[in-house]
């Protein structure tokens, strides 16, 4: 089997790369059309040594993003007329989806995020099915296939991963040393119009509740946006391992919430600051009491408070991700099997959602 898969986010390379090199392993042939993003998606698709070809790179502002789909979609036909895929997937990508209708191929769409309403308009037309972790808030009716778990736990589960201490020493830290990690997004995708996380009036609050943050650890920022000088000796060094990082944390607070669920499915506790939320982070917080979704950076203050204050934070915490974890299944694992199976394994899953239980 042939498989094109989209990628237009440093998020879909931790997603697939278990899923591809599986596949590859198992002998089909793999690969990936490639939008670079933060200057940090072909840095991961080479790190990982997957097979890819760049068709751009992501633009800020709907009026750009719309100048460059008629390119994207030439250079990613052109891929796929040499490279001849069976079948098509990955999220919200508007290019797959359209040359897919093209050349009369499956597109298999990954979805978890309810708020990227404009470009799942524009694929769903020519999607055959969209697959979405099961706490999803939104229904796309026949097409529409859940699982028990989240796209993070594809390459945070630890049958793929395992958290590596020296991570630590390049920071100067060790497994005792408390430190927070904060993380300011770019509210410049799509469906990020109309919402926002930290609202900071000026500068002077925002240091004023980074310094308040040291009495509780080391801070560590990442942004997608620049940040005054003032703030550049809180900026996360470049390192190799963010997740192992990340696992190591004694607190998550961030506008991203990719890096809060995956806090969650590491055993971080996790504050995740917006006005909008989604259908994963609802269950982490209402089901495993993993972290909060907070929409005032008022009150996020008063919660890291209450967290820093427990008695045994980190191990209540490793608790909860087991929990997690026993009724979570392996995402790879599933991902794989739906996609040899397909479409077969449609129809299979349809009519007995209890069948997945077989991938944790």
């Amino acid at each position: 089997m042939k498989i094109l898969v989209g990628v237009s986010h440093p998020k879909h390379v931790y997603m697939f790369k278990n899923f591809i090199c599986k596949m590859i392993e198992s002998g089909h042939e793999v690969k990936i059309a490639a939008v670079e993003r933060e200057g940090i998606t072909e840095y991961l698709l080479k790190r990982f040594n997957l097979p890819y070809e760049l068709i751009g790179e992501t633009q800020s502002g709907i009026f750009r993003k719309a100048l460059c789909l008629p390119k994207w979609d030439y250079i990613t036909f052109k891929i796929a007329k040499k490279f001849r895929p069976d079948i098509y997937i990955g999220q919200a990508h508007v290019n797959l989806a359209h040359v897919t209708t093209l050349l009369r191929k499956p597109f298999i769409l990954f979805e978890d995020t309810e708020s990227a309403t404009v470009l799942q308009r524009l694929c769903l037309p020519f999607t055959d099915v969209v697959v979405t972790p099961s706490c999803y808030k939104c229904d796309f009716g026949r097409k529409h296939l859940r699982f028990n778990g989240y796209y993070e736990l594809a390459y945070l589960h630890p049958n793929y991963f395992k958290p590596d201490p020296a991570v630590l020493d390049e920071l100067g830290l060790s497994k005792d040393d408390r430190f927070i990690i904060l993380r300011f997004a770019s509210w410049d995708a799509l469906h990020d119009i109309g919402q926002h996380g930290f609202n900071f009036k000026n500068e002077q609050e925002l240091s004023s509740f980074v310094s308040k943050l040291e009495n509780y650890g080391v801070i560590f920022i990442q942004s997608e946006k620049k940040l005054s000088s003032k703030f550049e000796e809180y900026v996360l060094p470049k390192i190799n391992d963010f997740h192992s990082l990340l696992y190591y944390a004694s607190l998550y607070i961030g506008e991203g919430a990719t890096a809060a669920c995956e806090a969650g499915a590491l055993g971080t506790p996790w504050i995740f600051v917006s006005t909008t939320s989604r259908g994963y982070l609802d269950d982490q917080q209402n089901n495993y009491g993993l972290g909060y979704v907070i929409p005032d950076s008022k009150l996020v203050m008063k919660k890291t408070f209450e967290l820093v204050e427990k008695k045994d934070l980190r191990g209540e915490w490793k608790r909860k991700r087991e929990k997690l974890l026993n009724e979570k299944i392996d995402v790879t694992k599933f991902m794989i099997w739906f996609i040899e199976k397909y479409p077969e394994g449609f129809e299979i899953m349809k009519e007995n959602p209890e069948y997945q239980a077989r991938f944790r």
